[in-house]
């Protein structure tokens, strides 16, 4: 008899342990793979924002979910041998952090079982990571930091409420020049605005066709040009000549005083954005029934350079003057 009680107190406590052992399996952290192309201040914040999404979602760090983050210092010949490291590790998703970190994983992951979100991509179509803006693909997603033209010219509506034409320099070989440039001009009728461009295929053009726009835009929008953010100390010299006023698709202009203003996206946002994506994929949500996120008015930043507004001559609007959105 007691050697009866004795097996069956040890069975209770087998059986005890391994449901213990299961309930630990159970309540082991979710894993998420982290690729970042390199360490760069909009970067980082795509990734701080995704993991403020999650937790937000519920998934807190270091209790519901960790983090493996990786990155390979903008060197794309190291991006498949991160992307295997991280696959070893048998994550429930990986986060791709920029188009060629996401183009590549796409490809090595495929088949993989591990889902996809992406952010910092400006147009994943093109890219070929979804197949529209209106789908998701089969195991991958994400979040575009494509700027949205109409919140663009919302901005400038405040920030010079008496303009009414748009001039937008441009380089003609640069595909995502063009494409900009045909957005603008169909946001522009419901903004009030008219939009005249003028194309720029060289810097050593920048003085002249700058000047071009005098009598003939009231602002000035410098794109996101391979041609023309390089030169923007440049096309700001011209416009400032010509008395028109710059907002620009980059700050880092405006924190340097450079141009009087921009209207950036958000990368804090975007990332926030991704992170709402990867909650869903997590609590079981198909990625291919998600389409990419666009960032909208709200996910944007404005900022104004108190002394570039002076140099350019003017004035800051009531409408903005509580925005918190000033450099000196």
């Amino acid at each position: 008899m007691n050697k009866w009680k004795s097996g069956l107190l040890s069975g209770i406590m087998l059986a005890g342990a391994l449901m213990s052992g299961l309930g630990a399996a159970v309540a082991d952290p979710i894993r998420i793979g982290i690729a970042n192309f390199g360490e760069h201040p909009q970067l980082n914040a795509s990734i701080d924002g995704f993991k403020k999404a999650l937790a937000e979602a519920g998934y807190v760090e270091g209790k519901d979910v960790v983090y493996t983050e990786s990155h390979t210092n903008f060197d794309a010949s190291l991006v498949p041998q991160m992307i295997s490291k991280l696959q070893a590790e048998q994550p429930k998703l990986i986060y791709t952090v920029t188009t060629p970190v996401s183009q590549i994983a796409k490809k090595a992951l495929a088949g993989s079982g591990i889902p996809v979100v992406f952010s910092a991509v400006t147009d994943p179509v093109a890219a070929k990571l979804v197949p529209s803006w209106d789908a998701g693909d089969e195991g991958m997603t994400g979040a575009t930091d494509l700027q949205d033209v109409a919140a663009v010219m919302t901005f400038t509506k405040k920030l010079l409420p008496e303009a009414k034409r748009y001039g937008l320099p441009y380089n003609p070989g640069e595909a995502n020049d063009v494409a900009l440039l045909e957005k603008f001009k169909e946001a522009a009728p419901a903004a009030g605005f008219e939009v005249v461009s003028v194309g720029v295929d060289n810097v050593n053009e920048i003085q002249q066709r700058i000047a071009s726009f005098a009598g003939k835009a009231d602002v000035i929008y410098t794109p996101a040009s391979n041609l023309l953010q390089p030169a923007v100390a440049a096309v700001s010299a011209a416009a400032r000549q010509a008395g028109i006023p710059i907002v620009n698709s980059d700050d880092g202009a405006v924190r340097n005083g450079v141009v009087p203003a921009s209207f950036a996206v958000n990368y804090d946002k975007v990332g926030e954005n991704a992170g709402k994506i990867a909650a869903q994929i997590l609590k079981g949500a198909d990625p291919k029934s998600i389409p990419p996120t666009r960032p909208a008015y709200e996910d944007h930043a404005p900022l104004i350079s108190k002394s570039a507004m002076k140099a350019f001559g003017v004035e800051i609007p009531e409408a903005l003057a509580d925005c918190n959105c000033f450099v000196d």
